[in-house]
């Protein structure tokens, strides 16, 4: 008897092995009704709500596959309601974390993009400080070239003046020269 016992175990071992095969999801509806057998007219065995994970066993009769629960219950649901996608319940972690990630992404481009600003707004500001520093070199430059200039237009004038005061100075002494008398040149006849 105890062996007849181990048997049947193990067949149930072997079915629930089977049964465990890939993983399948009920469609995100509200609930679903599982049914004793491929049909509305068999038994209401109880409901699973949408996004629980359910078992398929690869069985299908018309419109109808046979599960097993999350609550170990095997049944039959409509095929349409049973997908291989992972539900909303079952994906929603992992969006929620995607999510979290994607905004401290952004954040960080965020606080990369108002650094990058701030570094601008900064640029901006020291050109424009540089700029009027160039423009208030460039007038002392004038400023200092005009300087010269005058400075060197007033030395040649000055050159100017004093050739032209000693040119005078030359034609008035040579002027006053022509008018002194001359000495007279000794005669030859005289001795002396």
């Amino acid at each position: 008897m105890f062996k007849a016992i181990q048997l049947i175990l193990l067949l149930l071992v072997t079915m629930t092995a089977n049964a465990q095969g890939a993983s399948h999801y009920i469609s995100d509806d509200v609930f679903t009704y599982i049914h004793g057998g491929p049909g509305t007219q068999y038994r209401i065995l109880g409901s699973v709500e949408a996004g629980q994970p359910v078992k398929f066993l690869d069985k299908t009769d018309g419109d109808y596959s046979l599960i097993v629960d999350h609550k170990g219950r095997e049944g039959w649901v409509r095929s349409d309601l049973v997908t291989d996608q992972p539900s909303f319940r079952e994906r929603f972690p992992t969006v929620e974390s995607e999510l979290i990630k994607v905004n401290e992404q952004l954040n960080q481009i965020t606080l990369t993009t108002d650094n990058a600003t701030q570094d601008l707004v900064l640029a901006n500001r020291r050109i424009a400080a540089l700029e009027a520093a160039l423009s208030k070199a460039e007038n002392e430059r004038d400023v200092a070239k005009s300087k010269v200039q005058a400075a060197s237009d007033a030395k040649q004038f000055q050159m100017w003046q004093q050739g032209g005061l000693i040119a005078g100075l030359g034609a008035l002494i040579g002027i006053i020269l022509v008018y002194l008398p001359r000495p007279q040149r000794r005669k030859k006849n005289r001795w002396m």
